[in-house]
């Protein structure tokens, strides 16, 4: 039997993974059980468990925050997945690892392959992209899996954030120049272990739901979701919300790299927002 090791396991998607992996022979760690920024600890610490793959979902995620602790973002999203691939070499386990469409620049018209050249424009972006070209560069047998607008039952999240909005506003005003693929967390982390028990050429996969939206729609799905009326969401422009970080105005990512690997395919994203309300509503409602 595989043995797996979910790093983040605190986490949205490390929630996630560990359910899917339910009834697996799985040991998921959380920040306070494995630190992925020390590195001189990571192969013993992993060693404990004997891993056949490691799932990387720990991250700093808090995209502003980023651009007032570069330095930090570094440390957990590109020194840390460094270390991370250097012990799984060592212990020759696959590393499955977590990134995001925000090492691109976002103003692309059509989606983005995966060897799309990286030109990230935030310190995150940078951050991200950086943990991508270490684990590359380890040598491990490891796979990147950019996701994007992921969203679950766990931790704060967009889905969560429009559904406390319903409640306190009459209308809400969201960006509709920013379009991307909602994700469901529980789809990601099935998808996920499916293309590690695969075990396809090791590199750079995209694995999202299927279809686009922009945040706007996307809000607008939620409040149906919620027996809102969506026309309370009302447009508006990303110039209107200055944000610290820049936000790309186009995350669409090319699922061709994961159809030719055979993998199954993530279902489209609006029925996965219905099946996330059905499956994990109450979380995604706060209450």
């Amino acid at each position: 039997m595989t043995r797996w090791v979910v790093t983040g396991a605190g986490g949205q998607l490390g929630a996630d993974l560990l359910h899917v992996l339910s009834g697996c022979d799985v040991v998921g760690l959380t920040r306070a059980d494995l630190d992925i920024t020390q590195p001189d600890t990571l192969t013993d610490a992993l060693a404990v468990h004997r891993p056949d793959v490691v799932v990387n979902a720990a991250a700093w995620t808090d995209v502003d925050g980023a651009e007032a602790d570069e330095a930090g973002a570094f440390r957990v999203n590109a020194d840390g997945p460094a270390g991370l691939a250097a012990a799984c070499r060592r212990l020759h386990a696959r590393l499955v690892h977590v990134s995001t469409d925000y090492v691109f620049a976002g103003d692309a018209a059509e989606p983005y392959p995966v060897d799309a050249p990286v030109a990230p424009r935030s310190a995150y972006g940078r951050s991200k992209a950086a943990g991508e070209a270490a684990v590359l560069a380890s040598g491990a047998a490891a796979y990147v899996v950019r996701t994007a607008w992921v969203y679950g039952a766990v931790g704060g999240n967009f889905v969560k954030t429009m559904a406390r909005l319903s409640r306190e506003r009459d209308t809400v005003a969201v960006v509709d120049d920013q379009r991307g693929s909602p994700t469901w967390a529980r789809d990601l982390a099935a998808g996920l272990v499916a293309l590690a028990d695969a075990a396809p050429p090791p590199g750079i996969y995209h694995c999202t739901s299927a279809g686009e939206t922009t945040w706007c729609g996307f809000a607008r799905a939620v409040f149906a979701e919620l027996g809102c009326d969506p026309d309370r969401v009302q447009p508006t422009t990303t110039a209107s919300y200055p944000r610290p970080a820049p936000r790309p105005a186009y995350s669409v990512l090319s699922d061709d790299a994961w159809r030719q690997a055979g993998l199954p395919l993530l279902p489209d994203w609006r029925s996965a927002l219905t099946t996330a309300f059905a499956t994990v509503g109450a979380s995604l409602r706060g209450r």
